[in-house]
């Protein structure tokens, strides 16, 4: 019988024979490396054995799995992967079919040690570049089986770290082996990516306290290696890294939808995490899509938690900070529509206290200083954005919000009803706030077309406001559009120097273009600055921001015919500070003289005439003996010691128009027009105190205009016209007026008509 065996044993199959030799009688001796060398060249020399090769070790691997010899399935495996390296022939694809069969019956096993054996092979095997392609094969179990490993709950701690490693490393063997190749299944779409991205983030959601530290994946320490986090996160930027054009779409849709059903929003820091991830591992011509994406999901949680919404507006602000210039896209103005829409939205759930009547959100209570929280953000967001944009766009943006901001009487403020004069004034504010950061470190060689006059009339006309917060913020921004150069900080606080070299002033001479600007707007910024000193409401901060303005002006803008219009100014603000008929407070006198004397003391060191600087600091000097009252450094501070009246303001503590006349006019100044006192372009006074929103404003001020100026007046009018027609005012031109007339507006938020 024995005799008999043997012969049967000869008549088998060599391939067989040559498989089981690899095997020793005792498994702890690993495999027979002698034997594998010669089953390694039996398949390289008849390549077509090499199916049925893999077929018999996945027989064999079945049976030990089944009689629980791990040893000899270890054994299998590592034959299985030795193979796997050696042959690249176009027989492979069939001998892989074996290894993927084996590679999934260790999987479905529950033995942790075979299911981390299983995705070891499976890495090894994605790491292979294959030959010849592949028509049919499928990886959709592996990508199931992956993610769900990524999830374990093993009770022991160790091993379920271990498990969780490595379904990371095969989700990243899955992506590796299918995301080039297009005759695979399409590892991008949805049915995968709603179970690799979600998998990853829970994953990378447990090292929530390890910050992501650099734009591109670190080199790692052993230790760090061993940190499922660490794994994740280098596993979810290859992944982003791989994304096409076509694929960003279906990569960051599971990210937000994660973000959601998890509440990480409300958190921002896991939010602002992966998307940083994502921004620095996409391609940098990408970044717009991810931008959009987030924009859409702001769009569409409108009627979500402020939290939420200040969550998703944050994760925005990160995103335009690290995408590159000129990456937000062909849709810049979209960008910015959207955001100044949720900005109109939360001040409309602030001031109605409940979302749109037609929700169905319940008893949910809406907290006003959430939603405050979520304006600021938004804000922020804005100027992000704006910071990434080349200065042509950036004129474009200032000018698309400044048409945004409503006008009480002249369009609604709000796409709801309830909010009314409050809403109106609060959108006024949000809006300027928004053009505040748009314009901060705005640069332009040329102010003639970066403020147009349909972007500086209407900001202007702002300043005419009763709100001293409006006017602030119109002050504000005129100072960061005149600002070229990086003073604006040396003009911080109101104080008369003795030696403005100190400060250091970056003084440019006056181009061509700032001529032309100055010639054309000149006295709309003179007028504005007058009436904002005469303003009752204007505070300390005005008269600082004012102060600021004039210097700036005087640096950046002045030319000779300049610095004249700037001293009228000046010593009309001291008339004006004289005058008893504007019932001015006893702050606001005393404020427009300090405001006087520290401009007259800057200017005067500008022009550098000796004869003009003795004037002004004598009569500073006989201020600070006699007036001290009437100088910055006692009325701008907290607790101002200010007289009960201004009754003998007189004599040497006025600066005089005559003497500074005659001390210029030795320098070649146009003495002419230094003795003429300044008078603002229009002074309807009683009318102008009486407004009381920014409609009669404006159109008083095209009234004025055009009866000030009769041979311009019918163009004047005209331009006034253009800008009004897309706020729903339309008019006509007579011989000697202008009319305005009020038209329904079509609104298609469901508000009331005007």
């Amino acid at each position: 019988m024995t005799g008999v065996c043997g012969c049967c044993g000869a008549l088998r199959p060599r391939y067989k024979r040559l498989v089981d030799n690899i095997f020793p009688e005792d498994p702890e001796d690993g495999l027979v490396k002698a034997n594998m060398e010669k089953l390694t060249f039996y398949a390289l020399s008849a390549p077509e054995k090499l199916d049925r090769i893999g077929a018999y070790l996945s027989e064999r691997l079945s049976r030990d799995v089944a009689r629980h010899r791990y040893g000899y399935v270890c054994i299998a495996m590592e034959a299985l992967d030795q193979l796997l390296m050696a042959c690249h022939c176009q027989s492979i694809n069939l001998f892989v079919e074996s290894f993927l069969k084996m590679v999934r019956k260790l999987l479905e096993s529950d033995k942790p040690s075979l299911q981390i054996l299983g995705t070891n092979s499976f890495v090894k095997f994605a790491n292979i570049e294959e030959d010849t392609p592949s028509y049919h094969r499928s990886y959709d179990f592996f990508v199931s089986r992956f993610s769900e490993m990524c999830h374990s709950s093993y009770e022991d701690p160790d091993i379920r770290t271990k498990i969780r490693m490595a379904g990371i490393k095969g989700l990243q063997g899955v992506v590796r082996k299918t995301v080039n190749d297009e005759l695979q299944a399409n590892i991008w779409d949805p049915q995968h990516m709603d179970k690799i991205v979600p998998s990853l983030l829970f994953n990378l959601q447990s090292g929530e306290r390890t910050e992501s530290r650099s734009p591109s994946p670190l080199q790692a320490s052993e230790k760090e290696k061993e940190s499922p986090v660490e794994l994740t996160e280098r596993c979810f930027r290859e992944l982003l890294g791989r994304a096409a054009y076509g694929n960003i779409k279906n990569a960051i849709t599971p990210v937000l939808m994660h973000l959601d059903n998890h509440s990480l929003w409300e958190g921002k820091t896991f939010a602002v995490r992966c998307f940083k991830i994502i921004m620095y591992s996409i391609q940098s011509q990408h970044s717009h899509l991810v931008i959009q994406q987030l924009l859409g999901h702001l769009d569409a949680n409108s009627k979500n938690s402020a939290t939420v919404r200040a969550g998703i507006v944050e994760v925005l602000l990160e995103a335009a900070a690290i995408a590159a210039s000129g990456s937000v896209g062909p849709t810049v103005l979209e960008v910015f529509n959207t955001l100044l829409r949720q900005l109109r939205l939360s001040v409309d759930y602030e001031l109605t206290g409940s979302y749109d009547g037609s929700t169905n959100i319940g008893t949910k209570i809406i907290k006003a200083h959430e939603e405050r929280q979520l304006q600021e953000a938004v804000i922020r967001t804005i100027g992000s954005f704006a910071n990434t944009l080349p200065t042509y766009q950036r004129s474009e943006v200032m000018l698309f919000i400044m048409g945004k901001i409503p006008v009480p009487g002249v369009h609604l403020a709000l796409p709801s009803t309830g909010s009314g004069h409050e809403g109106t004034r609060m959108i006024q504010v949000m809006l300027l706030k928004s053009l505040v950061q748009v314009t901060a470190g705005f640069q332009t060689t040329n102010m003639l077309t970066a403020l147009p006059s349909s972007f500086l009339e209407p900001l202007l006309s702002f300043s005419l406001t009763e709100d001293p917060e409006v006017r602030l913020l119109v002050l504000q921004i005129l100072l960061s559009l005149i600002d070229r150069h990086d003073n604006r900080p040396k003009f911080t606080n109101i104080s008369i120097i003795s030696d403005i070299s100190v400060l250091k002033l970056k003084v440019d001479k006056c181009s061509r273009q700032d001529n032309l600007f100055m010639k054309k707007h000149g006295q709309q910024l003179y007028r504005h600055i007058y009436l904002g000193c005469k303003e009752h409401s204007s505070g300390r901060q005005h008269y600082e921001t004012l102060f600021a303005l004039l210097g700036l002006l005087s640096v950046e803008l002045a030319n000779e015919e300049v610095v004249v219009d700037l001293i009228r100014l000046a010593l009309a603000l001291q008339d004006l500070a004289l005058s008893t008929d504007e019932a001015l407070p006893i702050f606001n006198r005393c404020a427009v003289h300090a405001l006087a004397a520290a401009y007259l003391n800057l200017i005067c060191q500008l022009t550098t005439v000796p004869a003009f600087c003795q004037h002004i600091h004598e009569v500073i000097e006989v201020r600070q003996k006699e007036s001290p009252y009437l100088l910055p450094e006692d009325v701008f501070i907290d607790n101002p010691k200010l007289p009960s009246s201004l009754e003998k303001v007189e004599g040497d503590v006025l600066f005089l128009q005559s003497k500074i006349t005659e001390v210029l006019g030795g320098s070649g100044y146009n003495t002419d027009r230094l003795a003429t006192p300044y008078v603002p372009q229009y002074t309807d006074e009683d009318r102008l105190s009486k407004r009381k929103s920014i409609g009669e404003t404006i159109s008083l001020q095209v009234e004025v205009e055009s009866r000030n100026s009769p041979e311009k007046e019918e163009v004047k009018a005209q331009n006034h016209l253009q800008q009004f027609y897309g706020l729903g005012i339309y008019g006509f031109v007579t011989a000697s007026k202008c009319f305005l007339f009020f038209c329904p507006a079509e609104d298609t938020s469901g508000g009331d008509h005007i």
